[in-house]
């Protein structure tokens, strides 16, 4: 068995030290599109279930979540949508 060295205070170091949560809901126009720019200004990662068209449900916050540096990613049936620094990997699509 070979030699294996892990420093896991160097690792700390690599780590951010801001909590980001990640919020499941359904995207179904009930919810005001305030509440998912607040969420998104607070670093959170929302998970949405679309139960409609995507297009005029999301229109009230996806200009202003790309105005703060905050992605939107459709995938499937859900609307991933990420903080500023935070992305998502689309190369295995």
């Amino acid at each position: 068995m070979s030699d294996f060295n892990l420093n896991l205070s160097e690792a700390e170091e690599h780590l951010d030290d801001e909590d980001t949560d990640v919020v499941l809901g359904t995207l179904d126009g009930s919810t005001p599109a305030e509440e998912w720019i607040d969420a998104i200004r607070s670093g959170n990662v929302l998970v949405l279930a679309v139960e409609g068209d995507l297009n005029e449900l999301a229109k009230g916050f996806a200009r202003p979540v790309r105005d703060l540096g905050g992605g939107l990613t459709h995938f499937r049936q859900f609307l991933v949508v990420t903080p500023p620094d935070v992305e998502v990997d689309t190369s295995r699509l």
